[in-house]
């Protein structure tokens, strides 16, 4: 049997980096490697290493959470050829240690891995996976832009912002307002709301219309899908008030 004994993250680093850092230290290491991957092997060998070192037992801990942290992750998964003791870098951990900005990526699609609202499932989170950043957002707040129209009932000549102010506009000197605003709110907030709507449409959605964006940073990328599925819900919670109206 082929083990593999990895060189332990320097000790000065893993007292000052948070857990999340010294395991993608730890990851290098382990991809710079051959052979089977062992938790106990690889704890004893730091063990061994660390014996001078008057916190070797806390150095030791730290890479134990930074090995946890990586399978969590599914960075470092189970060798199937193997028993269950024995571990293999995942091809996510594989392109992770070979670049190190696939961080930033990588913790782009940590911000989407809970449920996203129905319509953003599809094609937003498909272009976002390819790493198609800038269709997955203008698609995104495409489905903001449409679900809009059919809950206020607008017609199609009213797009982009318009639609949100029309769609949100104020109650406000005795006047109805937008078939979406909430009528029990304060007068500000409805504004507010209204104003959420079209600066969403205004910064995300009418940019990429009109001309090629450069979504360079899955991060940002991400957050806007996340922006477009707090509205979303806000759309559904304007629905519930449509359907249960005050009297």
């Amino acid at each position: 049997m082929n083990f593999q004994y990895i060189p332990p993250v320097p000790a000065e680093q893993i007292r000052q980096l948070p857990t999340r850092d010294v395991a993608l230290l730890l990851l290098r290491h382990l991809a710079s490697g051959t052979g089977y991957l062992q938790y106990v092997s690889t704890m004893n060998s730091a063990r061994q290493a660390f014996q001078e070192e008057p916190d070797a037992a806390a150095l030791v801990n730290r890479l134990s959470d930074a090995w946890c942290w990586l399978e969590a992750q599914a960075l470092l998964t189970r060798e199937p050829s193997q028993s269950e003791a024995f571990r293999r870098i995942s091809r996510d951990g594989r392109d992770l240690a070979k670049d190190p900005q696939g961080i930033t990526r990588f913790e782009a699609r940590e911000r989407l891995s809970g449920p996203l609202h129905p319509d953003l499932e599809g094609t937003v989170r498909t272009n976002f996976d390819l790493g198609d950043y800038e269709t997955a957002c203008f698609a995104a707040m495409k489905a903001v832009e449409v679900a809009v129209r059919d809950a206020s009932g607008l017609d199609n000549s009213l797009v982009g912002v318009k639609l949100m102010r029309e769609a949100f506009r104020p109650h406000e000197n005795g006047k109805t307002g937008g078939a979406l605003a909430d009528a029990e709110a304060e007068g500000g907030e409805q504004a507010a709301t209204a104003n959420l709507f079209a600066g969403a449409m205004g910064a995300y959605k009418n940019p990429a219309s009109h001309r090629t964006v450069d979504f360079d940073d899955p991060i940002e990328a991400a957050e806007i899908i996340q922006f477009a599925d707090l509205l979303l819900r806000q759309v559904e919670r304007a629905k519930r008030r449509q359907a249960s109206p005050t009297t």
